[in-house]
């Protein structure tokens, strides 16, 4: 079984340009994992600039620039 990449609390940068439409990219943060659907993981994800949360496939999400920064400054 594939394990999720990013955790709950984890800041991550949405990429709103995959899939068939446009979508609000910006940064956000994990919600909550979401069971597969296929091989694709799920996350439910919020912006603290929306009032919803949303869903997103992992290959939708890549690393926030400030978790990058973290885990450089941990290293």
């Amino acid at each position: 079984m594939t394990k999720h990449i990013y955790s709950v609390g984890q800041q991550v940068s949405f990429d709103g340009r995959v899939g068939t439409y446009l979508k609000r990219a910006g940064a956000f943060t994990i919600t909550k994992l979401l069971p597969p659907v296929g091989a694709e993981l799920q996350y439910r994800i919020k912006s603290e600039g929306e009032a919803h949360e949303r869903v997103a496939i992992e290959q939708e999400l890549h690393v926030a620039e400030s978790e990058k920064s973290i885990v450089a400054a941990g290293s």
